[in-house]
């Protein structure tokens, strides 16, 4: 069996993960004994022996929705925002934010993956909602390059999912320098899910009792609050354009 979280995985932040996935597997009565940081995300999505993941919304809807299973979201506690849903914030240089969104928007705007919703995706979605464009695009591979790149002048807007944002703010230095002129609208957060053929209450349940069970500074340091169920129909997105 594998398991892993890898969406929000960092330094920071792993034994707090570690200690929800040891109490999940205790909930649950078996599963394997650590998290795997080895594999390639997107390759676990496609394992058969998936028992727990996260996938984004964006992939989810593009490619895995029939072939692996939603468990549940996480509520992140985001403000304004309700449970199990969230939402990307568009960021520029300091110096920068009093000219807005707009100006911004006809820079350079950095993105991480083009099969990214927080990255790419929605920021599209609302830029295209206001009669704008991205005159030009950079793919940094990452949240964190596209802070580097605005932050360090080679583009001038990003959006980065806002549970992401929350954790630069309080862990990258480069993110002090920038501020935040907008937002997304709201769509489902990272999902947890298993394999197809998996039945995702028991899972749920786990889940739902690990998060409740977790020590507060594990709770603190990830910024979860419990666990929710999202209707299918909150994933009934359209798909964007291609960069």
């Amino acid at each position: 069996m594998f398991a892993s979280l890898p969406m929000y995985d960092r330094p920071e932040n792993r034994a707090a993960h570690d200690a929800l996935w040891e109490r999940v597997r205790d909930h649950l009565g078996y599963g394997p004994e650590k998290l795997d940081r080895q594999t390639d995300h997107i390759d676990g999505w496609r394992r058969d022996d998936l028992l727990m993941g996260q996938i984004c919304n964006l992939p989810y809807r593009a490619e895995f929705h029939d072939s692996v299973t939603r468990i549940a979201c996480a509520d992140y506690g985001l403000a304004d925002t309700p449970a199990g849903y969230y939402h990307s914030v568009f960021v520029v240089r300091e110096e920068d934010a009093a000219r807005g969104l707009a100006p911004a928007a006809l820079g350079r705007f950095a993105y991480n993956d083009a099969l990214s919703h927080s990255g790419w995706g929605s920021p599209l979605a609302r830029i295209t909602e206001q009669g704008l464009q991205f005159h030009t695009t950079l793919c940094t591979g990452a949240h964190i390059n596209s802070v580097n790149a605005v932050a360090d002048g080679r583009a001038d807007l990003a959006a980065i999912d806002a549970v992401t944002w929350r954790m630069f703010q309080a862990w990258e230095p480069k993110a002090v320098g920038l501020r935040v002129v907008g937002r997304t609208a709201l769509s489902p957060g990272m999902t947890f899910i298993t394999a197809k053929a998996n039945n995702p209450a028991p899972i749920k349940s786990a889940l739902t009792e690990a998060v409740a069970d977790l020590p507060a500074e594990h709770v603190e340091t990830l910024g979860m609050r419990g666990i929710v169920t999202l209707p299918d129909r909150a994933y009934d997105i359209p798909l964007p354009s291609a960069p």
